[in-house]
């Protein structure tokens, strides 16, 4: 399995039009069995298993260890502890890691600045270190309403922080856009957007 998912992950780079380590990775990739096994559990035990997608303008990591996941782009970093994660999943153009209240711990979106490999690639990743993956995406998607101005049900503050993030929205400012959906984050509402339109669940109590 591991020599499978290490050559798995070189085949899938050697697409890139540009890569780092370009000899180690065709090393790798030209090495026969039983050497890449081996290889790649001393790999793996030293630094988990590393799926590198290429984004626009940067690189964007989800590093996915025994004990931990870390998503790293630029000078952002989200790191959630396995005991923390209750569920993986791609729903459409984002990764995202719930926790046991169906909070969002982690968020990776194309949306906000960064670009998923295939959902084939990240699902290998997680299930391989034993991860809880739903390949059906997100079990709370029934759960939804679109959120319209004022509308009664959410926390006190959400309103105002969902008509700024509206904003954001139609001016495609991603920065703005991902900071308000962690001040909603941090008052329990989950949102999702559609064409602009904003999304939203409360976590569980």
């Amino acid at each position: 399995m591991a020599g499978w998912l290490l050559k798995l992950l070189v085949n899938w780079a050697a697409s890139w039009p540009w890569v780092p380590w370009e000899g180690p990775m065709k090393l790798i990739n030209n090495a026969p069995e039983p050497a890449v096994t081996i290889g790649s559990l001393v790999v793996g035990a030293l630094v988990g298993v590393v799926i590198v997608f290429l984004a626009e303008h940067e690189y964007v990591t989800v590093t996915i260890e025994d004990d931990q996941i870390t998503l790293a782009r630029g000078d952002s970093r989200q790191t959630v502890p396995r005991s923390a994660i209750r569920a993986a999943f791609v729903d459409g153009k984002r990764l995202v890691v719930l926790g046991g209240r169906g909070q969002e711990l982690a968020v990776e979106s194309k949306n906000e600045g960064a670009d998923l490999p295939s959902v084939k690639s990240i699902a290998a990743g997680f299930q391989a270190a034993g991860y809880p993956w739903l390949p059906n995406g997100d079990p709370y998607k029934n759960e939804y309403r679109r959120w319209v101005e004022d509308m009664p049900g959410l926390p006190s503050g959400s309103n105002a922080i969902f008509k700024a993030r509206a904003t954001a929205l139609e001016k495609d400012d991603e920065k703005s856009i991902a900071e308000l959906r962690a001040e909603l984050g941090k008052l329990g509402v989950v949102v999702r957007d559609t064409d602009k339109r904003q999304w939203w669940r409360c976590v569980q109590a």
